[in-house]
């Protein structure tokens, strides 16, 4: 009888299925997360298994010993029955106005290349007029859909344009499947995975690729449309020490011209549409 209340806890704890998770994603034994967040092994088991209740001192000092997203330290919070300690507040939010500032000028610095922000479930938030311009003339009226990654993998939205696609589509899967491991609690993540792959023509080496493999930090694209060919390579930026879970899930994403080609496409169209 002892053992089979044991069990239940262990399956009824919600605190102690996520830290699992987390410890599998960090790689870390119970005694290692134990030693790195400056609390005993016998505690951490514990509470881990549901035997014992942990603080949220405790709770706390696990996400930082674990380096969890903003999100991700709520979720571990709000599964031990705990409030959450970070705000998530929308970018139009008055108190934002810094951060949509930034957002702002740095967008339109880039110009006249392409740059956009988006968070992490790759919807754009904002883009300049760079990017803009660059998407009507590969496909009129802009992209199908508000979302990057059904952008590149539906046939109907941009796919077709991408010259380079299955390479593209590689980085933004390494990319897409990497937020999904650091943030195991959205299931809306999880989902874009899903309906990514769910188009019959992914080809098999997509399925394949290696889930804990590390996206590069650099995605090139290359773009066709009739004769007018384009390649940009992208860099992606966010906000250090962010305080909030709607900053710290903001990136924004310049694309730099890749061939001299390319560099005179982006001035001379942002030139004649002045």
């Amino acid at each position: 009888m002892p053992a089979q209340i044991a069990t239940s806890r262990v399956a009824a704890s919600p605190f102690g299925a996520l830290l699992r998770e987390w410890r599998a994603i960090r790689r870390l034994s119970q005694l290692e997360l134990a030693l790195s967040s400056g609390i005993s092994a016998r505690h951490l088991s514990f509470a881990e298994t549901g035997r014992s209740h942990p603080s949220r001192e405790t709770v706390q000092a696990v996400a930082n010993a674990l380096d969890m997203p903003l999100s991700e330290r709520n979720a571990l919070l709000v599964a031990a029955g705990y409030a959450p300690a970070f705000a998530e507040t929308r970018l139009d939010a008055p108190e934002l106005n810094l951060i949509r500032q930034a957002i702002d000028l740095t967008l339109h610095q880039h110009e006249p290349f392409p740059a956009f922000a988006l968070n992490r479930r790759w919807d754009v938030l904002s883009a300049n007029r760079g990017l803009h311009r660059v998407m009507e003339c590969l496909r009129p009226g802009g992209p199908k859909h508000g979302n990057i990654v059904r952008q590149i993998f539906d046939p109907d939205d941009m796919r077709p344009c991408v010259e380079n696609w299955s390479e593209v589509a590689g980085d933004v899967l390494a990319h897409l499947r990497h937020s999904v491991r650091h943030h195991p609690t959205d299931m809306d993540l999880r989902a874009l995975l899903e309906e990514a792959l769910s188009y019959g023509d992914i080809p098999a080496e997509l399925h394949q690729l290696d889930l804990k493999a590390r996206p590069l930090p650099i995605i090139v694209s290359k773009f066709r449309k009739g004769e007018l060919r384009l390649s940009f390579f992208s860099t992606l930026t966010r906000f250090a020490m962010a305080a909030d879970v709607a900053v710290q899930d903001t990136s924004i994403e310049c694309m730099f011209p890749a061939d001299e080609a390319t560099r005179k496409f982006c001035i001379s169209a942002a030139a004649g549409a002045t």
